[in-house]
């Protein structure tokens, strides 16, 4: 039997997706990448911000076409937006036929079952457990690299943020489930993981009663195969020593750090539930390249957070151009129905959020520039990702940038590679994100 499945959203969610297309492959099914062949469509969807939970209604009104007009049987729906509107999108939308929620997912192979024989399953289990999965994931980013979720849930609680709701508490996975699933990962040729969730640096704290994402690294970096490991979401105040030395003194833990800080004003960020300040920010960032001098800092900000004035606007800005961020996302503020930020009084205009946001990616298109530049010269390891269509080029990554979101270095060379292997590479050129350059012979 035939079936579609559509991930959309975070790298989290692909990691639940794998999972799931582990778990169907085990049951037989066969995967077809064309709705107009498939007998069972599944979406994994995502509710983050207003653009995610239109993106994810918009498909599965889409795919409910394929009852209509091709071979569709049923169509499941799992994932962000199921946990937060199950009964919105049951009435809404008839054509679909049994939904999960976010904690439920091991049982989708049960669930398709059920849907192709008449039935309507509802299946949201405890929203604070971790789904059992018993088979390998199926790997769908290219064979190279993978995202090992070591975490789900967030204990945060952000004034602007959801995910709590419909995500649950924080629940490390066990370390030993882990390296099991990391070296089955090396063991099909991944050379890259990139450690995620919700806040990776609070890894452990639930079930070993302390920060444990160094000892975690350690054991990863073990593993035979394995050549780059990557971090993303550290939240900045649980950033620890041990952690930073950790990444310091292992050659497979890219110099390469994700730290959401959301904003540097110390009223916004009180108003934002966020549990640092301007000056504490200052101190990591410093503390982190005092240590590791070749570190790149990647970061997000978000404009127009209800009341945030013209002055502390022009602070951020400020502070961008101080701080001067190796890698910089800037999101407008979405307000999210049951979110405390979204009944905040004093909403700023779409187009003064939008305004803000242009004015730093200018800004930062200007220090990524500069910091590019500096590169020339220089020798980096790159894995490679592709080739460029009728040229004598490849596209591939250094340490510097992950994979969907930073940039890449463009290889000239007259010979042969490989998607996947790591190759030196000199750097002849630059622009505002990317790099050019040589295979070093």
């Amino acid at each position: 039997m035939k079936l579609l499945f559509i991930s959309l959203g975070c790298d989290k969610n692909l990691a639940d997706s794998e999972e799931m297309l582990g778990i169907l492959q085990s049951k037989g099914y066969e995967f077809t990448d064309d709705e107009r062949e498939a007998e069972i469509i599944i979406i994994n969807s995502c509710c983050f911000i207003q653009d995610a939970k239109e993106e994810s209604i918009n498909t599965i009104l889409e795919m409910a076409q394929c009852k209509i007009h091709f071979k569709c049987r049923a169509l499941i729906v799992t994932g962000c937006l199921a946990q937060r509107y199950q009964e919105e999108i049951y009435r809404e939308i008839p054509e679909v036929d049994a939904i999960l929620g976010t904690s439920s997912f091991d049982v989708i192979a049960e669930v398709a079952e059920q849907a192709l024989q008449g039935g309507r399953p509802q299946i949201f289990k405890d929203l604070n457990r971790l789904p059992d999965i018993k088979t390998e994931r199926i790997v769908t980013t290219g064979g190279y690299y993978a995202h090992l979720k070591i975490a789900e849930g967030c204990d945060k609680h952000c004034t602007y943020c959801i995910i709590p709701k419909i995500r649950g508490k924080y629940r490390s996975v066990p370390m030993e489930k882990l390296i099991c699933q990391a070296e089955q990962l090396a063991a099909k040729g991944v050379k890259e993981l990139i450690l995620v969730a919700q806040e990776t640096t609070m890894y452990g704290m639930d079930i070993y009663g302390e920060k444990s994402l160094h000892k975690l690294l350690k054991n990863l970096c073990k593993i035979n195969g394995i050549q780059f490991i990557r971090l993303l979401y550290c939240y900045p105040e649980e950033i620890y020593d041990e952690l930073i030395q950790t990444v310091k003194e292992e050659k497979k833990i890219c110099n390469y750090i994700d730290m959401p800080i959301q904003h540097c004003n110390d009223r916004i960020l009180k108003k934002m539930g966020r549990r640092t300040s301007k000056q504490e920010i200052k101190e990591i960032i410093n503390k982190l390249r005092q240590e590791i001098p070749d570190i790149i800092i990647r970061t997000t900000l978000i404009t127009g957070f209800p009341s945030e004035t013209e002055e502390e606007f022009q602070e951020m800005a400020e502070f961008v151009d101080e701080m001067e961020f190796d890698r910089l996302g800037v999101f407008v503020y979405s307000p999210e129905e049951g979110t405390a930020a979204a009944n905040f009084e004093e909403q700023i205009e779409p187009e003064v959020k939008e305004d803000r946001q242009c004015e730093l990616m200018e800004l930062q298109q200007e220090i990524a520039f500069e910091k590019s530049e500096k590169k020339v010269g220089k020798e980096m390891l790159a894995v490679v990702e592709g080739m460029v269509a009728d040229e004598n080029a490849y596209i591939g990554r250094t340490y510097m940038d992950s994979p969907g979101i930073d940039g890449y270095v463009f290889i000239q060379t007259g010979e042969t590679l490989m998607t996947g292997d790591f190759v030196r590479v000199r750097i002849t050129g630059a622009s505002d994100y990317d790099l050019i350059g040589e295979l070093c012979s």
